[in-house]
């Protein structure tokens, strides 16, 4: 700082002496000095930061694309799916792989899975009344009810779980708490009436193996126990197995949602019909198909225009970035990408098969009419095409896009034992610590500027003193003269 004042300070007078604009001469010669200097590095940085962006704008749009299109496949709209002809008693969807074409099936539901639900006989003033300590232990198993009583009950071989009940849970909310942390398969909720009065309700899971007992270790907690001649509850619910028939035949499910009964289909039973079955059969995603099928060439082309532009070979940031040539090249190839494995011979196996092809311009393009021929003709080979799948081929589309995303923008290789980053993660890297050395060189050069101007300046200074002494002495020998001829 006071190096810097002091320059101003002889900038300031510079001239006095001679009579020169020394002060803009110096200042003149400084820029000339670093002009070209400033100049490569300014556009050297405005160059990395358009590269840094347009990365960025090529990554954001790969990652989209890829992320966009896996998440329209596992959503399921674009599989058969199988449908319920009740929904009332049973719901259907397709369990995630399924193929469900040529689907039909009858269920016929007559009893819905249930669980135990004791609800404690004594109520008690409030949630935060005091009951007791000790030991209350669940013990899982099957039962028999009869008039909200508890008439048998075998252990099962599941060993008992035991809850520790001390002063700091030995209030009824203390006591359901505790129940509920020990997450032993039985939840524990109070119900308030309108008079304040509390109970202790426990429910367990679904399933005839769910019922359960509650015994305890202190006559306070008794007040709680649930069991075979218990009085201290009563049981609103009893634990039963879902009981259904699939095309006439019995059998029976421990919950109300059930996976395992019917190859690639997820049943949610919601009410029962006795003596009346439910049809299962299945629908074709022909209008969501056609319609991914657009929506995939749309946002391709956009990506591609991106591309385009930033690849351009005259004017494009990334023209010489290898990844992003890349990525452009992988894209291009896509449409002949076979999508699907053991194919029948003339079904689809690749977009191109479907309609979808590539103009002149690297843009895809829809022929409606072949396509519509393919959904009509092989609607499963089509649908294959979509399937959620992995790999970079036979996998389904979005498998193959997204092995491109990975591949264009963080693809991992070992080089000399060390795990390198390539790809356009890579890149940005590479720019960003190409634009790290442009500002330290930015940073020398404004050092070196100051520290020139600071050397010239002095050398003026120097210069205009010594200048403005001869003149002192001119004038000086000047007045002499003239003194001396007049004296004369």
């Amino acid at each position: 700082m006071v190096t810097t004042t002091a320059t101003q300070s002889i900038l300031t007078s510079l001239g006095a002496g001679s009579g020169v604009d020394t002060a803009s001469l110096v200042a003149s010669l400084v820029q000339a000095q670093f002009a070209a200097k400033n100049a490569s590095l300014t556009k050297q940085e405005d160059a990395l930061t358009a590269q840094i962006s347009s990365v960025a704008k090529v990554q954001s749009g790969i990652t989209s694309f890829a992320s966009g299109l896996k998440t329209l496949v596992q959503g399921g709209t674009l599989v058969t799916q199988p449908t319920s002809s009740n929904t009332s008693v049973l719901t259907a969807t397709a369990l995630p792989g399924a193929k469900l074409s040529g689907l039909a099936a009858s269920v016929e539901v007559t009893q819905l899975a249930t669980a135990q639900v004791a609800t404690s006989a004594s109520s008690f003033s409030g949630r935060d009344a005091t009951v007791g300590t000790g030991n209350l232990t669940l013990t899982f198993g099957t039962a028999t009810v009869d008039s909200g009583a508890l008439t048998g009950f075998t252990a099962g071989a599941a060993q008992p779980v035991t809850i520790a009940i001390d002063s700091a849970h030995q209030t009824l909310s203390g006591i359901a708490s505790a129940i509920n942390a020990a997450s032993a398969g039985v939840t524990a909720s109070i119900v308030t009436d309108a008079n304040g009065t509390a109970r202790l309700t426990l429910k367990g899971a679904t399933g005839t193996n769910q019922a359960f007992t509650l015994s305890s270790d202190t006559p306070a907690l008794s007040a709680l126990n649930v069991g075979v001649g218990q009085s201290a509850t009563t049981i609103g619910s009893a634990a039963g197995n879902a009981q259904l028939k699939l095309d006439g035949v019995s059998v029976e499910r421990s919950s109300n949602s059930v996976s395992d009964l019917i190859e690639g289909v997820k049943l949610e039973l919601t009410g029962t019909a006795v003596g009346k079955p439910v049809t299962l059969g299945n629908t074709k995603p022909t209008a969501a198909l056609s319609q991914a099928v657009t929506d995939f060439v749309d946002t391709y082309n956009q990506l591609q225009a991106v591309l385009k532009t930033e690849t351009d070979s005259t004017t494009g940031a990334l023209r010489n970035d290898n990844n992003a040539t890349s990525l452009a090249r992988a894209l291009r190839a896509l449409p002949l990408t076979t999508l699907a494995t053991g194919a029948a011979a003339g079904d689809p196996i690749n977009l191109a098969s479907i309609g979808v092809s590539t103009n002149r311009d690297g843009t895809l393009s829809v022929d409606s009419t072949k396509l519509n021929a393919a959904l009509s003709k092989t609607p499963d080979a089509v649908e294959a095409l979509f399937a959620n799948g992995t790999g970079a081929t036979g996998g389904g589309i979005a498998a193959a896009l997204d092995a491109i995303s990975t591949a264009a923008v963080d693809q991992k290789v070992t080089i000399n034992g060390n795990v390198e980053h390539i790809g356009l993660v890579g890149s940005t890297a590479l720019y960003t610590a190409a634009k790290t050395k442009v500002t330290d060189a930015e940073a020398k050069v404004t050092t070196d500027t100051a520290a020139y101007q600071e050397r010239l300046t002095k050398q003026y200074a120097a210069s205009d003193a010594l200048v403005a002494k001869y003149k002192a002495s001119q004038t000086t020998l000047t007045n002499q003269i003239a003194q001396w001829n007049k004296t004369g």
